[in-house]
């Protein structure tokens, strides 16, 4: 359970340092990129991953796929972050997990109970509840987490396709993701450096790296977690996105006097119930 406890936690904590972020004048681009320089050297140490074992047969479209879409994601989590908060943005976030659901059931052709659908039937309202707009300075700022959803749950799509790859460690093909987001990041950040005369700055370094460890440790915790209740899956599954929905509703209402209204709460409780009955329906 410890082990479950840190991932929301670390979870939770990569919102809040977006959040805090906002005080000073920082860049996102550099943020990100520096992220995945830490994520990188904590994979390396931590997971020891084979590169011997790349080669020519791994899933490089996904690979790049992935590498692509993380970082632009998670520029759209700072900017959801910023514009609509953390308990809106953790509950789009933890929601993603229709997409996936949605995509085993259209796409591959898995079975689909009527709990299932009793949850996408309860999770649609949840998060238009959720998302709602409590006036106009939030006008069309809904895509943020919007996107952030949709984005989530195409990534877990192509990281539950990767898991396919049994001839390649999960944990290495997690390294290869990395470096190539960080590719992506470090050729954004030259552009805007020679381009748009962006200054480096050490400020965005070290939120990079803290996002970095607390990113990197929210994976090998829950990875860790999962080993721990390697009979009970889906209770990691349920814990922690409801743990992330519940946690980052605290700190963004308490710490960060957010402001919800009747709607969004309904929105949220509605989202606990949908994700119960997930789970609920991959235990029978």
């Amino acid at each position: 359970m410890l082990f479950l406890i840190l991932s929301i936690i670390c979870s939770v904590t990569v919102g809040v340092l977006f959040k805090f972020s906002r005080k000073y004048n920082v860049s996102n681009t550099q943020i990100v990129a520096s992220n995945y320089i830490f994520a990188l050297i904590l994979c390396y140490l931590f997971f020891s991953p084979d590169l011997n074992a790349i080669g020519t047969s791994a899933p490089w479209g996904i690979y790049i796929t992935i590498g692509v879409l993380l970082p632009s994601i998670f520029l759209f989590l700072a900017a959801s972050i910023k514009h609509m908060g953390i308990v809106k943005t953790d509950a789009a976030q933890r929601l993603s997990l229709f997409i996936p659901i949605l995509a085993a059931w259209l796409l591959f052709k898995e079975d689909f109970n009527m709990l299932k659908v009793a949850a996408l039937v309860v999770g649609f309202p949840a998060l238009l509840l959720i998302l709602a707009k409590r006036s106009q300075n939030t006008k069309n700022k809904w895509i943020y987490p919007a996107v952030v959803l949709l984005g989530f749950g195409v990534i877990d799509i192509l990281f539950k396709q990767i898991a396919l790859y049994t001839s390649l460690p999960y944990t290495t093909s997690l390294f290869v993701v990395f470096g190539i987001a960080l590719l992506i990041m470090v050729g954004v950040v030259i552009y805007e450096v020679a381009i748009s005369k962006v200054r480096l700055n050490i400020r965005n370094i070290l939120f990079g790296g803290f996002v970095g460890i607390f990113n990197f440790g929210n994976i090998l915790f829950y990875l860790k977690a999962h080993q721990a209740f390697v009979q009970n899956p889906s209770t990691v599954f349920a814990g922690m996105n409801m743990g992330v929905i519940i946690v980052g509703s605290l700190v963004g209402i308490l710490i960060f006097k957010e402001k919800l209204t009747k709607m969004n709460f309904v929105g949220l409780f509605l989202a606990l119930i949908a994700i119960i009955l997930i789970v609920i329906s991959q235990t029978i």
